[in-house]
Order: C-alpha cells, then structure tokens, then sequence
C-alpha cells in the first residue's frame, strides 16, 4: 500500500524537512486490525502531549481522521505515522511559523514465534546507555540512534530483543518495547522521567492492573532485581 503525505496518496519530500535534517518531530507505530485501531486514543493522547512539548502545531482532528481513512484501506498491518515541523531554512532555529508535515505508511504485521509467548524471549544487555534529557523523555520523538546503535550490538537471532540502561545503569526499556517486572504479585516498570518511550502498551497494561487491583510501582530498577525477579 502506497504511503500518504500531507492527507494524499505519495512519497516525495522535500530535501529542507526538519525530521530529515534534525530528527524534529515524533512518530508513531500502530497497530491496525480488520481497518480498526485498538489503541487509537492512546497514540492520539502521546502525540498531543509529544507536539505540545516540541511546539509542533499539529491539527489533531485532522490527523486522526487521516489516520483512521488510512487504516481503513490498511485492513490488517501496521501503520506508521511521522509528524514533523516541516521545511525550514539552515539553522537549528524553528521557523516561525512552521506547516508540519504529515506521513503515513503501512506495513504487515509482525508474527512472532508462538514459542515466545510460551517460553518467553532470550534479551540481549546492550552497552549502549542511555541519555538522560527529561525535556524528551518518554516521547517517541524522531532521535533514535541510541536504538540504532543498540540493535546493532547483536546479530544472534536467539535473541529477540535488547536491553537498555541509563548511563547509572538503572534498567529502564528494550530497544523497542517496554519492560514490566512482577514481584511479589505486583508489577514494577521503570521511572520514565529522565528517558525511555512511554509506550502506549505499557499505560494500557498499567490501567488494566489498577483496575484489578494490583500493586504498580514506576520506580528505579537495578540490572541485580532484574535478574532476581
């Protein structure tokens, strides 16, 4: 399925983008089911909060009726929504005003071994770390050369995912999920205050254990209580 830019079907961009020159803007990575979105209020909310946060004037409204008419001819698969501040000049300074971009794309949906869920999966501990920048944290901002370099650390296929620290240490994500530990009938996920994605996964399980009354704590977690737990 061809990709939409601005509302319509293309591909082309302009050499001047601010997401291609800087990273400058956050995207989203949604699953799509019979042309529905499970989570759709979840990825709508941390993309208002992502653009209040980086000043990006995005029209919400309008954004999410494109991204429905667009998982409607998805059917089953991912979609991929990037906002950027659009084109600027030379220069970190944002362009005032700015005209932010819109792309979305499609993918299929993942499968993952059924042995996965049943077993659980091997994780690989990268020595990439994670830098703190409260400013972005828990956005999924446009940045993600710490996963790049993290993904690229292993090429063992028994491995399905990584494991990131902060530069402390502190175990806080994978490189492209988010990680719960259960201790003592409760469940422990990392402070995502300094950095990490907050993952729209991660609030919906986090409202599903409140609502069955279990213990959650957001806290520090060490590389030794994972290990444990």
């Amino acid at each position: 399925m061809q990709g939409w830019v601005n509302g319509a079907p293309g591909e082309q961009l302009s050499v001047r983008d601010r997401g291609l020159a800087y990273g400058d803007g956050l995207f989203e990575t949604i699953a799509v089911r019979g042309g529905r979105i499970p989570l759709l209020a979840r990825h709508m909310a941390r993309l208002a909060d992502g653009c209040r946060r980086l000043s990006i004037p995005l029209d919400l409204p309008q954004m999410e009726s494109e991204l429905q008419a667009f998982a409607g001819q998805l059917g089953d698969g991912v979609a991929k929504l990037v906002v950027t501040r659009g084109e600027g000049q030379r220069g970190y300074a944002p362009p005032q005003p700015c005209q932010p971009l819109r792309i979305l794309q499609a993918a299929p949906l993942p499968q993952y071994p059924a042995v996965h869920a049943e077993q659980g999966v091997r994780l690989f501990p990268c020595e990439t770390r994670l830098a703190e920048q409260p400013l972005l944290a828990g956005l999924k901002h446009l940045n993600r050369l710490e996963q790049v370099l993290a993904r690229a650390e292993w090429q063992d296929a028994e491995c399905a995912e990584g494991l990131m620290r902060d530069s402390h240490g502190r175990v806080i994500e994978g490189v492209y999920s988010n990680l719960f530990l259960v201790i003592e009938g409760g469940l422990v996920t990392a402070d995502l205050s300094r950095c990490g994605v907050a993952g729209v996964m991660r609030a919906e399980l986090l409202q599903q254990a409140q609502m069955l009354g279990l213990a959650i704590e957001l806290r520090d977690i060490s590389f030794e209580e994972l290990l444990s737990a």
